[in-house]
């Protein structure tokens, strides 16, 4: 999604469980362009990790 301001935003069609929000995963995040996402949701799957796999 793209916001009003141009920031592109990406959010996860399903959550992540208790233990990968506890890690500090988050489900929704934005960035100044794709390449910036990409990495910033790499990073989300990265710290979400084993704790993601139920």
């Amino acid at each position: 999604m793209r916001s009003d301001a141009g920031r592109l935003w990406a959010t996860r069609e399903r959550p992540f469980n208790a233990a990968a929000e506890k890690a500090g995963a988050y489900r929704t995040v934005d960035g100044d362009d794709l390449s910036e996402l990409c990495k910033l949701i790499a990073v989300q799957e990265s710290l979400a990790g084993p704790a993601s796999v139920r």
